[in-house]
């Protein structure tokens, strides 16, 4: 039985572009707002002191993995429901969004224990000294009791979007920023007869904020669109499902935890031609971020749009959403080149960057976005194959830009060309992960054609 129309607009019918737009653009907005959060948040804490905002910075790669740990499980949710979707399978859908549910919030409680027993041991690790590390303290013994607040909602928003609506995940990350923005100084000031927490006070916004949307979030999965059936909680049926899950989910961890990593690695690279060149690098990153967004949104936007019309048995919509994915791709990239290309010069006078690190800025924005084309073209493979019951081949995509290609050249040429030589590796990854991409996607799409070909020849006979 097909999902009621009224429910949800299939994304196997009407203009492929209309589709793909009506998903990217919230998404992109969503992204948006938590981006503004983040920022708004470490500026309270800085009107604190700066040893708090110093100890809210060593929390930011384990926020980081747990977001890479809730977004892994949203990816194989969303590709699983979407294809389901698309094959009318509801009652299928209502197993695998309820399993993915006790999924959450199993991974929530290993994160939990996990994190309380190893404070101390971890955050040393990452160079956190005996000033700081009682602020963490304080920090972290609220964070990590807030997990299931944030992958539950990861998973109800993921089930969300592969049914085809992104408007209502985008409205929940939104109105989770807001709640943030408004609660936060609040609790960190001790505002309105509130007791005045500082760093335990952003925390436990953080916390508030997110129980509160993913109560909206699972109550429009549960209620709203009758996806969570209690006839399925078997542990047959249960094992069946996370395997499902974690079969596109794993890869996908393993991607989103390389990245930063690699990340760090050239940072590391970059600080060899001093201090000025890190600052600047890292302006350079954080404009770089705003602007990949919308290709970030395009890639999120190609799984639910895939896996649909994939169940649906619509080869001929995926191949046409990948091409305009692909267009797309290209004209923005090159958009975006021409613009950081003419206004580098602007942006970094307004920065008001010291000597060094305005040339290292001015270096990355001009070099590397004109790859913007090819890493928008990797994404939306990294989606579409995720979508399509791919993970290995989506992971490989990435790890080609990562560990194989930009590492190693980044460390290479910044021995034979200096500093420009790591932005000519960043921009050399890109290209070649896009590519690699798409020379990818058309050996899966071949194949999956030939193997629906031969499916409807022996149906026939």
């Amino acid at each position: 039985m097909k999902p009621p129309a009224s429910k949800r607009s299939l994304l196997t019918e009407g203009r492929v572009s209309s589709n793909i737009f009506s998903l990217m653009i919230p998404m992109a907005l969503g992204m948006i707002a938590v981006v503004m959060n983040n920022v708004v948040g470490a500026f309270f804490i800085a009107r604190v002191s700066t040893e708090q905002l110093a100890a809210i910075s060593f929390t930011f790669p384990v926020s980081f993995m747990m977001g890479v740990i809730a977004m892994a499980l949203g990816t194989g949710t969303s590709s699983i429901v979407s294809r389901l979707f698309g094959a009318g399978k509801r009652d299928d859908i209502r197993r695998i969004t309820g399993h993915a549910m006790l999924l959450a919030v199993a991974s929530a409680l290993v994160v939990l224990v996990a994190g309380l027993l190893s404070i101390d041991p971890l955050f040393r690790l990452l160079g956190a000294d005996e000033t700081t590390l009682p602020m963490i303290h304080r920090y972290m013994r609220i964070y990590y009791w807030g997990g299931v607040f944030m992958v539950a909602p990861m998973i109800a928003n993921s089930v969300l979007r592969a049914l085809g609506d992104a408007i209502r995940p985008a409205l929940i990350m939104t109105t989770s920023a807001v709640l943030n923005i408004i609660i936060d100084p609040v609790l960190i000031f001790g505002l309105f007869g509130f007791p005045r927490m500082e760093i335990e006070g952003a925390a436990l916004g953080a916390v508030v904020s997110n129980a509160i949307t993913m109560c909206a979030s699972v109550y429009f999965v549960m209620y709203g669109e009758r996806l969570v059936s209690l006839h399925h909680f078997m542990p047959r049926l249960i094992g069946d499902s996370w395997r499902r899950i974690l079969h596109v989910g794993l890869p996908s961890l393993a991607s989103g935890l390389v990245a930063p990593l690699t990340t760090a690695f050239i940072t590391s690279q970059v600080a060899g031609f001093g201090q000025g060149a890190v600052a600047g690098f890292g302006m350079a990153a954080r404009i770089e971020g705003l602007m990949l967004m919308i290709l970030m949104a395009l890639s999120a936007a190609m799984t639910p749009f895939t896996g649909q019309n994939f169940g649906a048995g619509r080869l001929d919509r995926v191949r046409e959403g990948a091409s305009f994915a692909f267009r797309f791709s290209l004209a923005y990239g090159l958009g975006v080149a021409a613009v950081m290309f003419l206004a580098a010069d602007l942006l970094t006078r307004l920065f008001d960057l010291e000597p060094d690190a305005r040339e290292a800025a001015l270096l990355q924005l001009r070099i590397v976005p004109i790859s913007y084309t090819a890493f928008g073209i990797s994404m939306t493979v990294n989606g579409a194959l995720n979508a399509l019951g791919k993970p290995i081949a989506a992971m490989f995509v990435s790890l080609s830009r990562t560990i194989a290609v930009y590492a190693p050249l980044a460390w290479l040429l910044s021995h034979l060309f200096g500093l420009v030589g790591i932005f000519i590796a960043a921009a050399t990854a890109n290209f070649v992960a896009g590519g690699l991409g798409a020379a990818w996607f058309r050996l899966t799409y071949k194949a999956l054609r030939t193997d629906f070909q031969a499916r409807r020849e022996s149906a026939g006979a």
